[in-house]
């Protein structure tokens, strides 16, 4: 303050020697020419009649320090004299200067000060912590830890400093985590609330084939379109191809029986359920090779979750809701190839066993129930009354369901790189990271852990998806409709270091017939599918603090998942 009050005398003593009470007198109203004359260059204080006899400094005025830039705030008057147009605009430029030299000193205060007490809004240029061959901390280690593990140069200090106020969120958190059994829905239940689906699907399917299928009576003529209204048809042109040649050989495919006409219907034999960015996509690339399965004709139509209440992209909100027949053409091709089974002349002879069966990959279906606060009602406590897993049970109480897992912590990671489109970076994951635990953390304080988990309001509102790595939560509610020997759980990390060991297990799991060395070959030595961009690797792995942040949310519903599963290897202790 010393110096800046130096500057201002000193800019008085230099630029306003002539007269500035005249000045001050006429700006109420307006300057005239006799202010101009007056601050010409002969101007004599003795001479002037406001200035006779006065040295004080010029810049004060009753006890009060004068606004110096209002001096210079006048109106040009062009019929004034050079010198006073001269002198005015050598007062603009002098106050400029002044106004850049104040801005550069208190840019410089508040650098200074901000850096040595945390307070900088854009990241600290100090940095500690690199990243080494470990690629994650163990569950016992705390952040005083995390020097022994990593070199200096990534971590930005602030992000450090994160850690113990998000840990009390995490710790609000895990202290409201209760893990309840919910209530089943009865049948009838279920039919009051999908009458049409019950009334297309029968409740009893062909006996001599493995996939569930059935006759349906075909009442068109040979005239009509039979995928004229079939929303996935008409709402994505990525299908259309798949309709046209299915309109080409639908005609051949119906079956023929005391005058009417009848199409083969399926629903699938097992579904792949979940979860994303968990390797579902690899593992569906793998398993279509294998001579008796055959999968829909779009991998993920995600019916049973968003299009079947018209939810075609979830940004764009509700539109028509797809009928059960729109998901049940997507199927046709691989009925087709049943149905030449089971009217081939060696199964009608022999009673031969349709072993063909048909898979569906929406790798929303284990989790995403967020459409039913919109269609269900009877909700007790913010709970969903109805599941997707329901309505499944209760067409297919024998369909068998495959779940890949990885890491919640990775998986998060690789949920956010695949889906944000822009600015994406190690600390923006970690800011995202912690608006979210904190809207988590908002509604545990209200609502039970199934009613966060399934809220359709707070998963929107959340900029990272940590909820779908609460697979626990998930599993448990499959389990109250499925026995458990119909559910094949899988971890990504045990798939990519040995797929042939995975690739057997879901073989045997579905009952496969064997295959030769080189059908296997061909199905467990082709590259990884879906792998990670390049553009997103560039990007490096997550903030070490964000990784340990992650680690303490996911770990209690890591070790409840490890006792269900009786597997400690989903605790991720190490991946």
């Amino acid at each position: 303050m010393a110096v800046l009050g130096s500057l201002i005398q000193w800019f008085n003593s230099i630029n306003m020697r002539h007269c500035i009470n005249c000045c001050i007198h006429l700006l109420p109203n307006d300057l005239h020419r006799q202010c101009f004359r007056c601050r010409g260059p002969n101007h004599s204080n003795q001479k002037c009649p406001l200035c006779k006899g006065e040295n004080k400094v010029a810049s004060y005025r009753d006890s009060r320090q004068m606004k110096l830039l209002a001096v210079l705030e006048v109106r040009t008057d062009h019929s004034e004299s050079w010198n006073g147009l001269f002198c005015l605009r050598k007062g603009k430029l002098c106050s400029l200067i002044f106004g850049l030299i104040i801005m550069t000193l208190v840019m410089a205060s508040y650098v200074l000060t901000g850096a040595k007490h945390g307070l900088l809004l854009i990241p600290s240029p100090f940095h500690y912590g690199a990243f080494t061959s470990n690629p994650s901390l163990m569950d016992n280690e705390s952040l005083s830890d995390m020097k022994d593990h990593y070199q200096p140069s990534k971590i930005n200090v602030s992000y450090v400093k994160d850690y113990p106020s998000i840990k009390l969120i995490i710790d609000t958190i895990t202290s409201k985590i209760e893990f309840i059994t919910r209530q089943r829905p009865d049948l009838e239940e279920l039919r009051k609330q999908e009458p049409h689906m019950f009334s297309v699907i029968p409740n009893k399917f062909l006996s001599n084939s493995k996939n569930p299928c059935w006759y349906e009576e075909y009442r068109g003529n040979t005239t009509t379109d039979p995928y004229t209204t079939n929303s996935y048809a008409l709402y994505s042109k990525r299908f259309r191809t798949i309709f046209d040649y299915l309109r080409k050989v639908f005609w051949n495919h119906l079956y023929h029986y005391k005058d009417k006409h009848y199409r083969l219907r399926c629903l699938p034999h097992f579904y792949i359920i979940g979860q994303p960015k968990c390797g579902t996509t690899d593992l569906y690339d793998r398993l279509r090779l294998h001579p008796d399965v055959r999968f829909s004709a779009i991998k993920e139509p995600h019916w049973w979750t968003r299009k079947r209440f018209g939810i075609i992209r979830l940004r764009d909100g509700f539109h028509d809701r797809y009928p059960v027949e729109d998901y049940l053409d997507l199927f046709d091709l691989a009925a087709h190839q049943i149905q030449g089974v089971l009217q081939s002349e060696a199964a009608k002879e022999n009673s031969k066993m349709n072993s063909i069966i048909i898979g569906e990959a929406s790798a929303s279906t284990m989790w995403d129930n967020n459409a039913w606060i919109f269609f269900y009602d009877n909700s007790t406590n913010g709970e969903p009354p109805f599941l997707i897993q329901d309505f499944i049970h209760a067409f297919q109480p024998n369909a068998k369901l495959i779940i890949m897992l990885r890491d919640p912590v990775e998986r998060l990671y690789s949920d956010y790189l695949y889906f944000a489109s822009a600015n994406k970076s190690a600390e923006d994951f970690h800011e995202k990271v912690a608006e979210s635990l904190q809207l988590f953390e908002n509604c545990m304080l209200d609502y039970s852990l199934r009613a966060c988990v399934y809220n359709n309001t707070l998963n929107n509102a959340m900029p990272v998806r940590l909820q779908v790595g609460l697979y626990v939560v998930y599993l448990l509610d499959w389990l109250t409709v499925f026995d458990k020997d119909q559910i094949l759980v899988l971890r990504l990390e045990d798939h990519a270091s040995n797929v042939k060991y995975t690739m057997h297990m879901v073989f045997q799991f579905l009952d496969l017939r064997p295959l030769s060395e080189k059908q296997e070959a061909l199905i467990t030595k082709s590259p990884a599918s879906n792998t990670r961009r390049p553009e997103d690797r560039s990007l490096g792995p997550m903030l070490p603090t964000t990784k340990a942040i992650l680690r303490d949310f996911y770990r209690p519903f890591n070790t409840k998942l490890a006792q269900v599963l009786f597997d400690d290897a989903f605790l991720w202790k190490r991946t």
